[in-house]
């Protein structure tokens, strides 16, 4: 028996030529995958676009609702509650 004839060299002669095949019949396999990369980037993008819309805003919404409360502040040493009348 030579030692082109052994069953692992057989073996692994015959699982490359079928990668070989498989390679040269899928030409299309790589661009797929630089496809998918393309359209999950412009997702990506689209998503982070809306994020920073949404966030500023809001924060506008936030800085008019607190205007419109003068300030926020509440409360504190200023504020009164009712009572009895200052007349003499």
């Amino acid at each position: 028996m030579t030692m082109i004839n052994h069953p692992w060299i057989v073996y692994t002669v015959a699982l490359l030529n079928v990668r070989i095949d498989r390679a040269r019949s899928a030409p299309t396999r790589g661009a797929s995958a630089v496809e998918w990369v393309i359209i999950t980037a412009i997702i990506a993008g689209v998503a982070l676009g809306l994020a920073t819309l949404i966030r500023t805003l809001v924060q506008d919404k936030q800085a008019e609702i607190s205007d419109q409360f003068g300030g926020g502040g509440g409360g504190g040493d200023t504020g009164g509650g009712g009572g009895g009348s200052t007349e003499p």
